[in-house]
């Protein structure tokens, strides 16, 4: 794995369960690009070998959560890339401690 990134999408919505729906929407388009994700609490990992695809997916997120009825996103976003070598993965992060 050469990179990851996670993402946090904020809609700019008051009320929580519209919020709830945008970010679901979100999460649903994450799970349709086919790579390995992982959904925390308060943000969700993405990995893989192409970092422009990544980053493709994280200017997505705010699109999609956009057209989901967010007038405004806020986004917070964390990269960690390699091209020459490996970067740990979502596993190694956290297998250990959700057994």
């Amino acid at each position: 794995m050469k990179a990851s990134v996670a993402i946090q999408v904020e809609p700019n919505i008051a009320d929580t369960k519209e919020t709830i729906r945008v970010v679901d929407e979100v999460i649903d388009y994450i799970r349709s690009t086919g790579l390995h994700y992982y959904v925390g609490p308060c943000e969700t990992a993405i990995e893989g070998d192409d970092f422009d695809q990544l980053i493709e997916i994280v200017k997505n997120c705010c699109k999609v959560a956009n057209k989901a009825g967010s007038e405004r996103v806020s986004a917070y976003v964390k990269l960690n890339y390699r091209p020459e070598g490996e970067v740990l993965t979502i596993d190694e992060k956290v297998t250990k401690h959700h057994q």
